[in-house]
């Protein structure tokens, strides 16, 4: 199997809107800090960056959920592989996923997570594929809208291939 991969996001459009999100998020909790929540594994090269460009004072946690496999579909079945190491109760909470798209993952994660009383909950996703939705999920800040394509690249995979591309990329198979 051959995969054609073309550029959709450059590295460079991707690292500007990360400032701005950054910048808006250090400004939305000046004098507080945040505890980032990253869903593994293609959250987390968003996460890093995002965290690295914030100006206060960020601790990080991990979950592992998924609906994919090594398909380019969603499944519907979703899978909790890696809990929290640290409790959320009585924390600003950022969760930060890095796609998204029927909708079933993130609103599933978001009512465990609404479970556990953070002081506040926002979500923050680089990327929004609406054209899927099945699950209306309300997101605080998105990086790009983009089109219902299957997409690699920046830490999103392919049968965990492709995650270390350093901008977003729709990928064609040909066989």
């Amino acid at each position: 199997m051959s995969d054609t991969i073309s550029v959709l996001i450059s590295e460079e459009q991707i690292d500007k809107r990360i400032q701005e999100m950054a910048d808006q998020l250090s400004k939305d909790y000046r004098g507080r800090s945040v505890h980032m929540i990253c869903v593994l594994k293609g959250g987390v090269f968003f996460m890093t960056e995002l965290a690295k460009k914030m100006r206060i004072p960020v601790t990080l946690d991990f979950l592992s959920v998924s609906s994919y496999g090594n398909s380019t579909d969603s499944s519907g079945k979703i899978t909790f592989g890696k809990d929290l190491d640290e409790p959320i109760d009585g924390r600003n909470v950022i969760l930060v996923e890095d796609i998204l798209d029927s909708g079933r993952t993130l609103s599933y994660v978001i009512e465990i997570l609404k479970e556990r009383n953070p002081q506040s909950l926002k979500v923050v996703t680089l990327l929004d594929k609406p054209d899927r939705r099945v699950v209306d999920v309300d997101v605080d800040m998105t990086g790009f809208a983009i089109p219902d394509e299957f997409v690699v690249g920046y830490g999103l995979d392919y049968a965990q291939k492709y995650r270390n591309l350093p901008y977003i990329g729709v990928i064609t198979s040909a066989d």
